[in-house]
């Protein structure tokens, strides 16, 4: 039987999901991963109402998302990024500040529902001075809804299992990243002391 759809979910109980999914992405401790410093976060707003991803775009859910992820961001202390549909071929909302410390290639576009979608929109609407760029390497990601973040996150990414499996009725898929683990069986691949680990 297949699984009755949610259409009903608030913005505020998205806020509540987003901040806890968020907050134990960012601070989960495990050996190997790359401390969160940007994090960049996929929505589909169609998928958490229980429609199909692209047709059925609703704003007051993706600037919930945004609104929240910033928020954790400002609380965390990282950068955040929202990844545009595929319309703008999944270019990123950011901070322009953020863009030109790390080199990133800026374009010249503005996101709005019907290209970019609800997240992306409703993010550059909400940054103090928004640009758009082709893409980053982020320590982590939060997709919400399936719209294919894998492309911006850094090598070697892992996936997390967080508590939040769903939003709404939209899936939710996280993940961390770790630098890559050279050497063969002759590497050890764990400090000795604090002060050897590769990692910090």
């Amino acid at each position: 039987m297949p699984e009755e759809k949610n259409t009903m979910i608030s913005a505020d109980a998205i806020r509540a999901e987003v901040a806890g999914g968020i907050r134990e992405l960012v601070c989960l401790e495990r050996p190997f991963f790359n401390p969160v410093r940007l994090l960049v976060v996929g929505c589909s707003s169609s998928e958490i109402a229980g429609g199909v991803i692209g047709h059925a775009s609703a704003y007051a859910l993706g600037e919930a998302v945004a609104q929240q992820a910033l928020a954790c961001a400002k609380e965390l202390g990282f950068q955040v990024c929202f990844q545009c549909c595929e319309h703008l071929n999944r270019a990123l909302v950011i901070e322009r500040e953020e863009a030109e410390r790390r080199g990133l290639v800026i374009v010249c576009a503005v996101p709005r529902m019907k290209a970019g979608g609800s997240l992306a929109t409703a993010a550059y609407k909400a940054m103090r001075d928004p640009v758009l760029v082709e893409a980053v390497e982020a320590d982590a990601g939060l997709d919400i809804g399936q719209t294919l973040i894998g492309m911006h996150l850094r090598r070697v990414a892992v996936p997390v299992r967080l508590k939040l499996d769903r939003l709404g009725s939209a899936l939710v898929t996280a993940a961390r990243t770790r630098p890559k683990l050279i050497g063969g069986e002759r590497a050890r691949y764990t400090p000795e002391t604090p002060e050897e680990n590769p990692c910090s």
